[in-house]
């Protein structure tokens, strides 16, 4: 048995690396390749090419990269045609890996796709796509399971592997002692990306934020998680730019510790406003894209919501900020008032477990019972 996984992020990175430990229970045997991070090169996975090749987000941001993504396309695509496995699982990056899985469709490779695109918000013609192109689709959240099966798409949800791990109720002092920070001071957790892009446009505004922060409350503790080595000595550079004063622990690649610790967290959207939300931390969500994709996007995207924790709940939970609102003004009042009203946070964490509860559904192991249950009439 041969899996091609591709994952294009460190969010995928996470949940590949979980489905890999778990396909591996049912065969043993298998041979696993793609495109993979540390985390799924760690758990078994050849890397064909390096997964920061995909990891760009933006429409402009995108075209400036286009050759270099085109071209591990191209040859991805010819690997597999030389050496087809038996199912090709395409992990989030919607547009790497729909592309590949229409260019493969004649060789009958089975194709799975783990983590639903934001058909139901913006771009739904790709539904079309993936209806011809995808023999299962898993997804992380309930919601999106039903739209599937709404448009006759074999769907399950399988819940978050980080769901799985994060504790019901993280120890708080715990993380704090092993990150030798004090008890008695609260925390910030800065999270300003795991791509070179978003930590370029966040990290200086939430330094300043950071610093707006210190000058109201001078014990202020900092704690910074970074994705990899690299984004670690771009923020640093960042860091001792803007703030040097600023007394900021970097986290290397333990962004759950980071989390742990903290009182109130200030981040980028996506995957990291799920993390914080099951290690029940308030929060405010901020993102910035180029101006160009956000003129555009604004024609296109549909939902009412960008941070999970409001999309799961359907309804705000955590405030919001987007675009020219990503200010170190507004971001340092909202920060100041969580920090100093803790108690403002008890009905949103309540939430923020039931939510919690409801995504913790042992992920790896099924979605590989789902990819087996897919896969039982092909004789290996």
């Amino acid at each position: 048995m041969r899996f091609c996984i591709v994952a294009g992020e460190a969010s995928g990175d996470i949940l590949g690396a979980d489905l890999i430990q778990a396909l591996k229970k049912c065969y043993p045997d298998a041979v696993f390749e793609g495109i993979a991070g540390a985390r799924m090169q760690a758990a078994g996975c050849r890397s064909l090419f390096p997964m920061e090749t995909l990891s760009v987000m933006g429409l402009f941001e995108v075209l400036r990269h286009l050759p270099s993504i085109l071209s591990v396309h191209r040859r991805l695509v010819r690997y597999l045609k030389k050496n087809p496995p038996t199912v090709y699982i395409g992990i989030d990056a919607p547009d790497t890996n729909l592309r590949i899985a229409k260019k493969i469709q004649s060789t009958g490779i089975k194709v799975v796709h783990y983590v639903s695109p934001s058909v139901w918000a913006w771009r739904q013609k790709r539904v079309k796509t993936i209806a011809q192109t995808v023999d299962l689709m898993l997804t992380l959240f309930p919601f999106e399971a039903k739209f599937y099966q709404q448009h006759d798409i074999p769907a399950r949800c399988v819940g978050h592997a980080l769901a799985d791990v994060i504790p019901l109720e993280p120890d708080r002092g715990a993380a704090r002692d092993e990150l030798g920070l004090s008890h008695d001071v609260p925390v910030l957790a800065l999270l300003a990306g795991s791509r070179e892009g978003e930590v370029a446009r966040h990290a200086p505004i939430f330094l300043r934020t950071a610093k707006a922060c210190m000058a109201q409350l001078p014990s202020l503790q900092f704690v910074a998680p970074m994705a990899n080595q690299a984004r670690a000595k771009q923020f640093e550079h960042l860091w001792q730019t803007i703030a040097p004063e600023l007394p900021i622990k970097i986290v290397l690649q333990n962004s759950g510790l980071a989390l742990s610790a903290a009182d109130t967290v200030l981040t980028v959207s996506g995957t990291a406003t799920l993390e914080a939300m099951l290690y029940k931390r308030n929060m405010i969500v901020a993102y910035r894209i180029s101006a160009l994709t956000f003129f555009v996007a604004k024609f296109l995207v549909k939902f009412r919501y960008m941070a999970l924790p409001n999309l799961l709940a359907d309804k705000r939970l955590v405030p919001e900020f987007l675009q020219d609102d990503v200010h170190e003004t507004n971001l340092a009042r909202l920060v100041l008032y969580q920090l100093t009203q803790p108690a403002s946070f008890i009905p949103v964490a309540k939430t923020f477990l039931e939510i919690h509860q409801t995504l913790k559904q042992n992920a790896g192991e099924v979605a590989a019972e789902e990819i087996s249950a897919l896969l039982k009439n092909i004789i290996v």
